[in-house]
């Protein structure tokens, strides 16, 4: 009798595992931020997003024209780091601190991915929505948003950096993989980046535990 409990507790304990690797595996190829398209989408009309199954308003918000300007000229490289650990991102000129500031980064669920990034492509807004229950959103009109890929996570994977309207809990890991940034915090980094494209690499972004 007692050999028997063991083999169907055994048999149990493989069938967990076999679920939860299937299940950490779609979760790690799902879309970072829930990005319905990754082009520029700004919906003036939108009053109300979704955000953990609650209503919220989404903000009246005033955009610059060009959204591949880029502000000044560098001598130095400019790049971003993001650590996971202290919950902070600092952009560099050089060696140089730019700018420093906490975020929010990826749940351990939706862990947000380390090693070393280019930023692809910017959008001055995008509608993002997914998660389920209590983790549920919608939100319009996401400002800022710049998407970076490497060579082992493709751009369509929609790992961001980008603004938020939606909370305010910077220093804690609150997002679906992206990288939640202050709202004005993400302006200025916008227009101080450079995406790929017509011979440019795109800013280097490195995350880090």
């Amino acid at each position: 009798m007692v050999r028997i409990f063991f083999i169907i507790a055994a048999f149990l304990l493989v069938v967990a595992f076999s679920a939860l690797s299937v299940t950490t595996q779609k979760v790690g190829q799902a879309n970072a931020c829930g990005v319905e398209s990754l082009s520029e989408v700004i919906d003036s009309g939108a009053k109300t997003a979704v955000y953990n199954g609650k209503e919220i308003s989404v903000p009246t918000l005033a955009f610059e024209p060009d959204s591949n300007a880029v502000l000044g000229e560098a001598s130095d490289e400019r790049w971003i780091e993001v650590d996971l650990s202290e919950q902070k991102l600092r952009a560099w000129e050089g060696g140089s601190l730019f700018l420093e500031t906490l975020v929010s980064t990826g749940l351990p669920w939706w862990p947000t991915s380390t090693g070393e990034f280019r930023i692809w492509i910017k959008l001055r807004a995008t509608k993002m929505e997914g998660g389920s229950g209590r983790y549920y959103y919608n939100l319009p009109n996401v400002p800022y948003v710049m998407y970076f890929e490497n060579g082992s996570i493709p751009g369509w994977r929609g790992f961001g950096l980008h603004g938020t309207y939606w909370h305010n809990n910077f220093g804690t890991p609150r997002s679906h993989g992206c990288v939640n940034l202050p709202t004005p915090i993400a302006k200025e980094l916008f227009y101080w980046v450079q995406a790929k494209g017509e011979g440019k690499e795109g800013t280097r972004i490195v995350i880090h535990d």
